[in-house]
C-alpha cells in the first residue's frame, strides 16, 4: 500500500517527475562515461607501460634498482623459472642481462645500453618483434645485435654492418666485441631510440663474463588485479634472496600523474553529484513544500507522521533510482560500443601520446563497478535529500498547515 501510494503521489505532477528524473538519468550517464573513459585510459597506460619493458613484477638483487651494475646480477636457474611459469595467473617471465658500454663503427662512438633477452620470451612481453623496420629477428642461437634506429643514425650503419662494443663485464672484467647487425628496431620514445643495443641473452653473458646470470626477471600476468596474489606468491620463494619490484615502484612518474588526473577528475564527479543533489533536493522540497495541506489533513485524521514520512522517503527513493537505474541500463550499450571503438585522438595530443609510445585513442572501461558505484551514490544523495521531509513533517502544525 505504501509502495501504491508513493508511486501514484509521483505522477500527480507529471512534468516535475520526468524532469527531475531526467536531470538524474542524464547525469549518471555522463558520470559513467566519464569515469568509463578515465579508469579505461589508466588501464590502457598502465598495460602499454608495463608491456613496454618492465612487466608488473621483477625479480632483482637487493639494491640493483639503485645501483644497476653487474656485480649485482642474480642467478635463477631453470628450475626456478619453470616454478615461476607454473604460479597462476602467471603469462611470461622474461630474464634479461643489462649493460652500459661504449659502440662503435669507425669513427663514430656512442654509450648505449646493451640487453640481453630471450628473443621469444622478450616479444612476448614487449612484442619487440613488431618494432622491427629492417633486417631480421634474433633467434636463440643469433649471433648479431638488433639495433635501436636512432642509434643507427648517429653511429652510420645499416643492416649488415658491425659495431664494436667495449665496456666491463662482470667483476670488472674487459667486455669487448664486434658484432653483425642483424635488424633495426623503431622506438617512439627518443631516449629508447637513440641508445638501445640488443643481443641474445648467451651472446650477453659470454662478453659480460657472466655465465648464468641476469640483472633482472620481468614478469607479466594476465590481469592487474592478480598482481598481489603473484607477488606473494614470489616473495614467499625468493623473498629472502631477492627484491620483488611492482610496476609502481619502478615507475612512480606514472602512478603520480595518474593519481593527479584522477583526482582533477573526481573534482569534476563531485561537481555533477552537487548538480545531481541539488536538482533532488529541490524537486524534493517543491513535492514537500506544496503538500503542507495535504499533509496537515492527514495528521489531523489520525495518520502517523512516521508513516507519512516513509511513504514521502519511498517516494524520494523511486524517483532517485528510476532516473539511476534507467540512466546506468542506456550507459551499457553506449560503453560497450566505446569499449570496442576508442576514440581517435589527433593534433599535438596525438603526438604527446606517441612520444609516451602509446596509441593516441581514449579507451573505455566495461568493469560493472563503475555502474554499481553510481547507483550508491545517488542511493547516498537520495538518503541525505530525505532529511529535509523527515524534519518538515516532523516539525508540522496541522492546523496552521491546513489554515495557511
Amino acid at each position: 500500500m505504501y509502495f501504491v501510494l508513493s508511486w501514484r503521489n509521483l505522477w500527480r505532477n507529471k512534468k516535475r517527475t520526468l524532469i527531475a528524473a531526467t536531470s538524474i538519468f542524464f547525469a549518471v550517464i555522463l558520470a559513467i562515461i566519464m569515469r568509463s573513459m578515465q579508469n579505461g585510459s589508466y588501464a590502457y597506460m598502465i598495460r602499454s607501460s608495463v608491456k613496454f619493458y618492465t612487466g608488473y613484477l621483477q625479480i632483482q638483487a637487493k639494491g640493483y634498482w639503485d645501483n644497476r651494475s653487474l656485480d649485482r646480477s642474480i642467478v635463477i636457474d631453470q628450475k626456478d623459472l619453470q616454478a615461476i611459469s607454473r604460479i597462476p595467473h602467471v603469462s611470461v617471465a622474461v630474464p634479461r642481462l643489462e649493460a652500459f658500454s661504449l659502440v662503435s663503427h669507425r669513427t663514430f662512438t656512442k654509450v648505449a645500453q646493451i640487453v640481453g633477452i630471450d628473443p621469444t620470451a622478450e616479444n612476448g612481453l614487449t612484442d619487440l618483434k613488431k618494432r622491427l623496420v629492417q633486417g631480421s629477428y634474433l633467434t636463440r642461437s643469433s649471433k648479431g645485435i638488433l639495433l635501436a634506429q636512432g642509434l643507427a643514425r648517429m653511429l652510420r650503419v645499416h643492416v649488415g654492418d658491425s659495431l664494436v662494443i667495449y665496456g666491463q663485464g662482470y667483476h670488472g672484467m674487459i667486455a669487448a666485441a664486434r658484432l653483425p647487425i642483424e635488424g633495426i628496431v623503431k622506438f617512439p620514445i627518443s631516449d629508447l631510440n637513440n641508445g638501445m643495443v640488443y643481443v641474445t641473452l648467451p651472446n650477453a653473458q659470454y662478453i659480460f663474463s657472466a655465465p648464468g646470470r641476469m640483472t633482472s626477471l620481468a614478469i607479466m600476468i594476465d590481469n592487474p588485479k592478480n598482481q598481489d596474489g603473484v607477488k606473494k606468491a614470489l616473495v614467499s620463494r625468493f623473498g629472502k634472496n631477492y627484491t620483488i619490484m611492482t610496476w609502481q615502484q619502478m615507475m612512480p612518474d606514472l602512478v603520480q600523474s595518474i593519481e593527479m588526473d584522477n583526482a582533477s577528475g573526481l573534482v569534476m564527479l563531485a561537481i555533477l553529484y552537487i548538480v545531481i543533489a541539488f536538482g533532488i533536493f529541490g524537486t524534493i522540497m517543491m513535492m514537500t513544500t506544496e503538500r503542507s495541506k495535504e499533509f496537515g489533513i492527514l495528521i489531523s485524521v489520525g495518520m502517523k507522521r512516521a508513516k507519512l514520512i516513509l511513504v514521502t522517503a519511498m517516494e524520494i527513493l523511486l524517483l532517485a533510482f528510476s532516473g539511476a537505474l534507467t540512466g546506468a541500463l542506456v550507459s551499457i550499450p553506449i560503453i560497450s560500443y566505446f569499449f570496442h571503438h576508442p576514440i581517435p585522438i589527433s593534433g599535438s595530443a596525438a603526438h604527446a601520446f606517441d612520444m609516451m609510445g602509446l596509441e593516441p585513442v581514449f579507451h573505455f572501461s566495461r568493469d560493472p563497478i563503475l555502474f554499481f558505484h553510481q547507483a550508491i551514490v545517488v542511493f547516498l544523495i537520495a538518503l541525505a535529500a530525505e532529511l529535509y521531509p523527515l524534519f518538515f513533517v516532523g516539525n508540522l502544525d496541522p492546523v496552521k498547515a491546513v489554515r495557511d
